[in-house]
Parts: structure tokens; C-alpha cells; sequence
């Protein structure tokens, strides 16, 4: 089979902001015949969603090594997920009636992933769409005065302790300290090891200059981290509990000081202005570039199995 090159790259859906393209796929040997402009698409437009595949781990994990290459590690972890087979993981497990803030994958770390691969294993019953959203345009369209304001970046913390979100031994996937301390130190966060477990702050950007493009991104996970996101009645709860030092997590400006809750509202509107979510059909698997578009979860009903693999 070879591919055409001059052949239109799938049907265009979503809005004027976010957009992603649609293709009908029979099976791996359509994909490799089409990589060259399925990757181009993916660096320059940055979302892809390949439709009519069955759902098959083995398939899912070729196609992923086909796009993006090696599947990586999910490592410094800052939610809960289970191994389904090698580096296949579920999504993020919250409860359903929870929804997950847009963001970039990891761009709290050092380290983040090139491309994410979602494969839909079982749809739910209502909701549970993983919209996305173009990080150019969210970048664009928040004012400029906010720009601003986090222009020096995200001061990420993070307190690790038994009971009360992850551990530093599932963050890390590490029981030996020393390894923890050396991977900190390599990726410039500072911590302090406590009675009750760990303590981490580091400082990342918060938009950055995507190199293929050399477009901005807004690139961070401010909104999420910061613990506003868990909704009034927790956060409130948690403090109530809990020094703010020992929060599972927290996001501040670089300086420290505290983000403005009307920067974060801000932030979270223009999410939804841009966002676009479409609902998932048993065998979906969306491919995004990650420094061009954020991605979330919304609540849902029913059973829902959405599989995750990362590559750099």
C-alpha cells in the first residue's frame, strides 16, 4: 500500500480554536502507509483521532511504537494509574463524578512526553469525554496582564505522606531514598525528607516556545495543582487538617506567593472557551502532541476504560 500524499488528512472536527482530525482506519498497514502526514499533522496541528480499529492491547501498542516509538515509563508520578501491560496505563482513576482540569501531560516535570496515545476500551454510559484544547490559542487568548504575572513560572509542592494521595514510593516507583534524592537534584527540586514521609518544590515554566512550530504554549499545570482544583469543600477540609506546607500538592507564582484565585477562574474559563470534546466510540485511539494541546476528563456514568501510553 502507499500512501497519497496529496490525499486530504481526515475530517476536520471541532471549533474555531481546537481542532482535530478524523480518519477511518482498517488496520496497522493503513497507519504505516499514512505516517509521514499523520506526524506532520501531529507537529504542526497536533491531534489526530484514528476511528474503526477494534480494541486490541496489542494493536494499540504497535500503533503507539509506529507514531511515536518507544513507549515510556510513567515516572514522578502525581496520580493514581494502574500498569495494564508494559507501559499501558489506565487513566488517571478518580472517581466519576469528578472532572480532571485540562492540562499538559507532566509539564509540572523536567520530563514530560512528546505524544500521548488514549485508546478507548469501553465508553461510558453518558459523559466521560477527554476533551482538548490548543495551547496556542489558550496562550493567545488569556490576557496579557495574567501573561505576565507568570511570566517567572510555576512553583510546584508537593507533601508525600501515607494515606493522603500518593506516597513518595509510588511518585518515584522507588523504595531507596538516595534514588529519589538523585533524581530531585538532576531536575531541580529541592526536598526535605519529614516524620510523615516527603517534601518537594520545584519551579517550571509557565508558557514556552513549542520548537517545531516556535509558537507559544501555555504550558503548566497551575490550575490543577493548585489546591483550589479539588473544589471548595476540600480544600477547605484539607487545610483545616493541614498545614498548607504538608497539601499533597499546591502550586504558587515562582516567588511564592500565592496565585490570585481570579487568575485561576480566568485560566479555567478560557479552558472551556477553547476546549473541544467529542464522545469516545469503543477502539478510538486519539493521538495528541502534548506541548500543543492540553487535555482533561469530564464526569461520567457507567463503566469507562480509557488506556494511556506516553513516547517521547
Amino acid at each position: 500500500m502507499t500512501a497519497d500524499l496529496a490525499a486530504p488528512l481526515g475530517q476536520l472536527e471541532g471549533n474555531e480554536h481546537t481542532r482535530i482530525a478524523v480518519h477511518q482506519v482498517p488496520d496497522l498497514a493503513w497507519v504505516e502507509a499514512h505516517l509521514p502526514r499523520l506526524q506532520a499533522h501531529l507537529r504542526d496541528h497536533g491531534a489526530i483521532l484514528l476511528r474503526g480499529l477494534p480494541v486490541d492491547l496489542d494493536l494499540f501498542n504497535r500503533v503507539t511504537e509506529t507514531i511515536g516509538g518507544a513507549l515510556l515509563t510513567y515516572t514522578e508520578r502525581s496520580t493514581p494509574r494502574s500498569a495494564v501491560a508494559g507501559n499501558i496505563y489506565t487513566s488517571t482513576e478518580y472517581p466519576p463524578a469528578e472532572s480532571i482540569p485540562m492540562h499538559n501531560e507532566n509539564s509540572y516535570s523536567a520530563n514530560w512526553p512528546a505524544r500521548l496515545f488514549f485508546l478507548c476500551d469501553t465508553a461510558a454510559a453518558t459523559g466521560g469525554a477527554t476533551p482538548i484544547a490548543d495551547s496556542r490559542a489558550m496562550f493567545r487568548r488569556l490576557p496579557e496582564d495574567l501573561r505576565a504575572r507568570f511570566a517567572g513560572g510555576v512553583a510546584y509542592t508537593r507533601a508525600f505522606r501515607e494515606g493522603l494521595g500518593l506516597t513518595w514510593q509510588e511518585a518515584f516507583q522507588t523504595d531507596d531514598r538516595a534514588v529519589v534524592e538523585e533524581y530531585c537534584a538532576r531536575n531541580g527540586q529541592t526536598l526535605e525528607w519529614t516524620d510523615e514521609g516527603l517534601r518537594t518544590r520545584h519551579v517550571r515554566p509557565s508558557f514556552v516556545d513549542e520548537p517545531h512550530t516556535g509558537e507559544t504554549v501555555w504550558f503548566n499545570q497551575a490550575n490543577l495543582f493548585h489546591v483550589s482544583s479539588l473544589g471548595e469543600e476540600v480544600s477547605e477540609a484539607l487545610l483545616e487538617l493541614y498545614p498548607e506546607a504538608d497539601l499533597p500538592r499546591n502550586a504558587y507564582f515562582a516567588d511564592g506567593s500565592p496565585i490570585l484565585d481570579a487568575d485561576l477562574a480566568t485560566i479555567r474559563e478560557v479552558y472551556d472557551e477553547v476546549s473541544y470534546a467529542f464522545p469516545w466510540q469503543p477502539g478510538d485511539v486519539m493521538v495528541i502532541n502534548n506541548m500543543l494541546h492540553a487535555h482533561g476528563r469530564e464526569p461520567f456514568t457507567g463503566k469507562r476504560r480509557i488506556l494511556v501510553a506516553m513516547t517521547g
